[in-house]
């Protein structure tokens, strides 16, 4: 009998060495079944409609009648619901989207274990999403200075307060801006201490920081060079463990577009991109725009939040809209002496003065993103 356990394989895949070379990776281990290998992606559908696989991979450069990346959107448009795990190359990158059929990518060359280990994290986060288990928010900005770890912190804290399980990542894993922020103390464990294959709930007291405010937070490492030693194929394997066990992941982002950065973007289901009334800011906004819309985000997935609206500095809320080519989704104004004092306080400000109008601003903004209706009520 055959293990229930086991992950059934079908790989859409022409170049004889790559073929070769997964059969040589799953052969040492006995997680994965290969059903079969089709060098013609045409066969792929009928196969899949037969076989019923776990996990189909497609090479992202498959030729003949049908290429690559119009087999992933046949898969996605079949109705199979089977999950597509894309191979590339470094020179041909594709960003993860599971809306566009793309559940995750691997990059050659990789080894056995990663790649038993990315269809695990596949089905797993397929589950998820299937349970409406999650929804995974990145606050981003390209320029800093916006108060980007401010509104995470305090949109964490206004999603718990709704009764929703909440996790909060400290993304800025260089610097740690929620570690200084929060005062924890440098020995308090990082995301570098997070197990790396299977988790439960249990695994994560030792890790996750419990904010009094109600959310759980996983820090950035104490230390600037420990940056290095995380890859964007880790932060896709924490996303998918957390996942399973929160309702809503809230990942405050560093300013740069870097590999790490990209793959916290691509793995959120929401990207909440802050832009002030500030001409630098709206122009380091527009050209991250385009190069979001060149990778291939939604445009349901982006979402714009005015922070310190009600400071425009001469900047009409017209042209700001015309800027971004459309209105933005959330306004929040600003209250420097709240918002100062709570910071220093290393206290959320949506808990110390709950009737403000920044906090309710905050609170709008995080039942729209949950598709909350207004007036919910509010756990203090």
């Amino acid at each position: 009998m055959a293990n229930p356990s086991t992950i059934r394989l079908l790989v859409a895949e022409d170049v004889p060495q790559v073929s070769q070379h997964v059969r040589n990776l799953l052969s040492v281990q006995s997680q994965v079944k290969l059903l079969e290998v089709l060098s013609d992606g045409s066969k792929v559908l009928e196969a899949a409609h037969q076989l019923r696989p776990d996990v189909v991979m497609i090479d992202l450069l498959l030729q003949g009648k049908i290429k690559g990346p119009q087999l992933i959107e046949k898969l996605r448009d079949s109705g199979l619901d089977i999950p597509a795990v894309i191979l590339t190359v470094p020179q041909h990158p594709i960003a993860r989207d599971p809306s566009r059929g793309i559940d995750a990518v691997l990059t050659l060359p990789f080894s056995g274990f990663e790649l038993v280990n990315t269809f695990g994290h596949v089905l797993a986060d397929r589950q998820a999403r299937a349970a409406g288990a999650c929804r995974v928010v990145a606050v981003f900005s390209p320029k800093g200075g916006v108060g980007k770890t401010t509104v995470a912190f305090n949109l964490a804290v206004a999603v718990a307060q709704l009764n929703v399980k909440t996790a909060l990542i400290d993304g800025s894993l260089q610097y740690g801006d929620l570690r200084a922020l929060l005062k924890v103390p440098s020995d308090v464990p990082s995301i570098l201490d997070l197990p790396t294959d299977r988790v439960h709930e249990s695994d994560l007291h030792e890790v996750m920081w419990r904010d009094p405010a109600g959310i759980d937070i996983l820090l950035a490492p104490p230390r600037v060079e420990m940056a290095e030693m995380i890859s964007a194929r880790d932060v896709e394997k924490t996303i998918s463990l957390l996942r399973r066990l929160y309702e809503v992941i809230v990942v405050d982002t560093p300013a740069t577009l870097s590999e790490v950065t990209l793959q916290f973007l691509d793995t959120a289901d929401v990207v909440l991109s802050l832009v002030t009334y500030d001409s630098t800011t709206i122009h380091n906004t527009i050209a991250v725009a385009e190069v979001f819309n060149a990778i291939g985000y939604p445009p349901e997935k982006m979402m714009y939040l005015v922070n310190r609206a009600d400071s425009s500095g001469g900047i009409g809320r017209d042209e700001l809209a015309r800027a971004l080519g459309r209105r933005p989704d959330f306004e929040v104004v600003s209250d420097g002496r709240l918002v100062v004092q709570a910071n220093n306080e290393g206290m959320p400000f949506v808990v110390a003065s709950p009737d403000a109008a920044v906090s309710r601003d905050i609170r709008r903004a995080a039942q729209a993103i949950l598709g909350h209706p207004a007036g919910v009520p509010v756990r203090h």
